[in-house]
């Protein structure tokens, strides 16, 4: 008899799920509370120009990468990928002096064409390139760089191999600072490009930090258009496999009886519903129910007494979650701004504490100290070699956002629009010091903070990387899928690793607790 599987969200990790799941011959119905699919995946247009919300670039996709194999089974390799520069795919710029990282030689003109070769092993040769390009500006810490790189090129190695545990156990700065002697501008431009991780010298395990920066030493990508692409095609597939994507479903209850799950239930809006239709609530049964949801966020679906002690529930609500995401998408005048095929993160450790990047987390008006600025192009989609969009991007806390934690979308009064446009000025100011031609060339920009992000995924205070994960504490803050009811599991970045690489390996991890072998 076919098995029905109830999927809760259709962010990255649930969409994959499901992917997976319907190509094992289950039967995948996947509830999703927005008018659109992809979590942090999604794209919005605004007059005539499509942004993207978290999704800028990819490591590890070029055949023999971890992400190339798992994209290929997902056929996703198909997408109109392109290739950062191998020269200098990240810069980071500290106080003004300039650091490339490259992992490759010039590109070839037919370097987007090559991802789905079959021949290809994993290779070490990205790695000797970064080593050497940073080499140069720190001659006498090429040993130490030589040892680093080798240590990335083995995690990314062994990103199949399961045997991740000690290294989430291990101190990410602690292992930079000992190897590089406290060499603090090295130390800072190593962990530079980190505005794709929540820097935190007292959690942040040696795992996250090496297995992130490891993907994207091997190979960077960018899409030509959205990220939603991604989510479109593996929706488009599930229900090519007979599976459903319903949208405007938001699941309300999750129904157990003797610790199983039995049912769902979602208040669903008609396709043509106005904003204040309260839609109808119905009720789907299932054999297997997974949540791509916030685990606590899911644990409050489930009714207090049941097979979820109260232990549990407080464990998961105790956890605390990473720093979120204040962007900035910005459409530029016609032919005006060069586009760049590199990502530039600029830093000012000059206004850290003790001159390190880390911990700076976030320009913060409750804060004197001020973080990092990822400027990200979006890849011109004319051939021409002008930006149309570049996005900025800098962590923000949730300490700032108190005032307006109880509002709404649309309805968060002036004072709102002032903190934002004083944040927006600062990150423009700080990306036209490095990009002269931007300020004077801004056709208009949108903002957006945590305040979005929870509104829209249901992310808990918007973290951007999920449930921070402590390598003092990592047996309680890296989660499994399995959760104490038999069926029900979780899915997504606040297991495992966040990040599209982290997301997609977490599936195949949750899919086989399902169907009981090892997938990945």
């Amino acid at each position: 008899m076919e098995k029905r599987v109830i999927i809760i969200g259709s962010g990255l990790g649930g969409l994959e799920c499901g992917y997976i799941l319907a190509k094992e011959g289950y039967k995948v119905t996947v509830l999703e509370k927005e008018a659109q699919n992809g979590g942090c995946l999604q794209t919005f247009r605004r007059e005539g120009r499509e942004f993207d919300t978290g999704f800028h670039y990819v490591g590890g996709l070029a055949p023999g990468q971890p992400l190339n194999r798992l994209f290929k089974y997902f056929g996703l390799l198909d997408l109109p990928w392109h290739r950062l520069d191998p020269c200098g795919f990240d810069e980071v710029v500290l106080d003004g002096e300039s650091f490339l990282f490259a992992n490759g030689e010039p590109l070839s003109k037919n370097a987007e064409t090559a991802l789905c070769s079959s021949s290809a092993g994993f290779s070490e040769e990205p790695f000797r390139y970064f080593a050497e390009g940073l080499s140069s500006k720190f001659p006498n810490r090429r040993t130490q760089l030589k040892a680093y790189s080798d240590f990335l090129a083995s995690v990314g190695k062994k990103t199949f191999d399961g045997e991740s545990m000690p290294l989430f156990e291990c101190s990410a700065y602690g292992y930079l600072d000992k190897l590089f002697e406290g060499d603090q501008l090295l130390i800072n431009a190593l962990s530079g490009t980190s505005v794709k991780m929540e820097l935190c010298r007292d959690t942040l395990p040696l795992y996250t930090f090496a297995q992130i920066n490891s993907s994207f030493v091997q190979s960077a990508w960018r899409l030509r258009g959205g990220g939603a692409q991604i989510t479109d095609s593996l929706a488009a597939n599930i229900c090519a496999m007979g599976g459903e994507v319903l949208k405007k479903c938001e699941v309300v209850e999750i129904r157990e009886r003797n610790g199983v799950a039995k049912e769902v239930v979602a208040r669903c809006k008609r396709g043509t519903a106005k904003s204040d239709d309260i839609g109808d609530l119905v009720v789907f049964s299932a054999d297997v129910i997974i949540s791509d949801a916030h685990p606590a966020v899911t644990l409050a679906m489930l009714a207090e007494g049941g097979a979820i002690k109260k232990i549990y529930r407080r464990r998961i609500s105790s956890l605390a979650n990473t720093c979120g995401m204040f962007t900035v998408n910005i459409a530029l005048k016609e032919g005006r701004v060069p586009y760049l095929n590199r990502n530039i993160f600029i830093h000012e450790p000059s206004k850290c504490p003790d001159g390190c990047i880390w911990d700076c987390t976030g320009i913060d008006p409750y804060n004197a100290c001020r973080g990092g600025v990822m400027v990200s192009f979006r890849v011109p989609e004319d051939g021409s070699g002008y930006a149309r969009s570049i996005d900025l991007l800098t962590h923000i806390r949730w300490s700032s956002l108190i005032p307006w934690i109880g509002t709404r979308v649309g309805h968060r009064g002036e004072d709102y629009k002032v903190f934002k446009e004083r944040i927006a000025r600062e990150c423009i100011h700080r990306a036209t010091a490095v990009i002269p031609s931007l300020a004077e060339n801004i056709d208009h920009y949108y903002t957006s903070t945590p305040l979005s992000y929870r509104d829209y995924t249901g992310t808990i205070e918007g973290g951007a990387y999920g449930i921070r994960k402590d390598y003092t504490r990592a047996m309680y803050t890296v989660l499994t899928p399995k959760t104490p009811i038999s069926n029900l599991y979780f899915t997504g970045q606040n297991l495992n690793l966040h990040g599209v690489l982290g997301v997609s390996m977490t599936s195949f991890m949750t899919c086989s607790q399902v169907v009981g072998r090892n997938l990945l």
